[in-house]
């Protein structure tokens, strides 16, 4: 187990919310895995199987609270009684055709969730290291074709996006009064084992594969910085890390190689070699940008964070995943991937 961020989380009280999602399961057990008391609130699972469910993410925690991020009250009562050191929020609305679908809701789930959860953390007052996490779609002029940077204009013309945006605006209003520590992550287009939602490649593949259907691909030609689950969660943890040591509370971008923004056509034909299903392209109504580039330079330099695992490597985990048990294949990848980041120089 990486020995650093084991040193930094071990015997830490850590609040994931978010953790009945995809990124909050494989999160929280990754945080078990370094010795961390890991209290979770969220809703129940939104997918029927869930990840959650499957890999019993359940045991691994030292409190499980089903709750909306939005009721200030029960938000306030978690954070009183698990007195974190460490907060991770996961817990958002993150579907781009949802927003279209219910934009009230996109705004009031990750704006007032965060504010909610900013405003309880504040109210301890105690040093506390919280890492937000937003999304790479926040920022104005994604369209543009060039690889986007932290101090890059925020913005979004979808509902989605400009709820993101605001959530970082949010963010850093709390930032400035303290007194906790509060930085936030920029990532997207993450795939990895256990992903169950609707409107994503990898789990709508294996979707239609089991059926014998089609996987319907709306927009081949658009281009997403793809990357395993497992390279921007090991990003938030090393950056809880720099915040529990006074550094680093700011934005940070966690983006793939540049080798590794494709189109969706790419990763299609890529899972294709894999496993035998059809496609039939539906192009939407261009509700989704074309392009979407990270640059994660700050995050290389500044946190010596690197993406481990390349686009190829993630299908490679992606297929051993599914031909293993949920519980033990997230936490044999877990230690493989930490495995191969204790032997990776880094830039510190």
């Amino acid at each position: 187990m990486t020995a650093d961020l084991a040193a930094a989380f071990a015997g830490r009280s850590v609040l994931v919310t978010g953790h009945t999602g995809f990124k909050g399961s494989w999160l929280s057990l990754w945080l078990s895995e370094l010795g961390a008391r890991v209290t979770g609130l969220a809703l129940a699972p939104e997918t029927e199987p869930s990840l959650f469910d499957a890999a019993d993410v359940v045991t691994v925690l030292e409190r499980h609270v089903v709750s909306d991020v939005r009721d200030r009250a029960v938000v306030a009562e978690v954070v009183r009684e698990a007195a974190p050191d460490v907060v991770l929020h996961l817990a958002a609305r993150t579907v781009v055709r949802e927003g279209y679908a219910r934009p009230a809701e996109a705004f009031s789930v990750n704006v007032d969730g965060t504010t909610a959860l900013l405003d309880a953390v504040r109210l301890l007052d105690r040093d506390c290291a919280v890492v937000v996490v937003t999304s790479d779609k926040c920022y104005r002029d994604v369209s543009q074709g060039r690889r986007m940077r932290e101090d890059d204009a925020l913005g979004g013309k979808d509902p989605y996006s400009a709820s993101k945006a605001a959530q970082e605006l949010v963010a850093a209003s709390y930032r400035a009064i303290g007194p906790a520590a509060i930085a936030t992550a920029r990532a997207g287009n993450v795939i990895g084992g256990g992903d169950c939602a609707a409107d994503r490649i990898v789990p709508d593949a294996i979707r239609a594969t089991r059926a014998n259907a089609p996987l319907v691909v709306r927009n081949p030609d658009a281009v997403r910085p793809w990357q395993h689950v497992l390279n921007p969660l090991s990003g938030y943890l090393m950056l809880a890390e720099r915040l529990l040591a006074g550094e680093a509370a700011e934005a940070w971008n966690f983006g793939p190689d540049a080798a590794d923004e494709r189109p969706v056509s790419d990763l299609v034909e890529r899972l294709a070699r894999r496993w035998p299903f059809e496609v039939r392209v539906q192009h939407d109504s261009g509700q989704e940008a074309p392009v979407l580039r990270l640059d994660s330079t700050k995050a290389r330099e500044r946190l010596g964070w690197a993406p481990r695992w390349d686009l190829e490597t993630a299908i490679e985990a992606i297929v051993e995943w599914y031909a293993g048990s949920p519980r033990e294949a997230t936490l044999s990848q877990i230690a493989a991937y930490s495995r191969e980041r204790d032997q990776t120089p880094t830039g510190r």
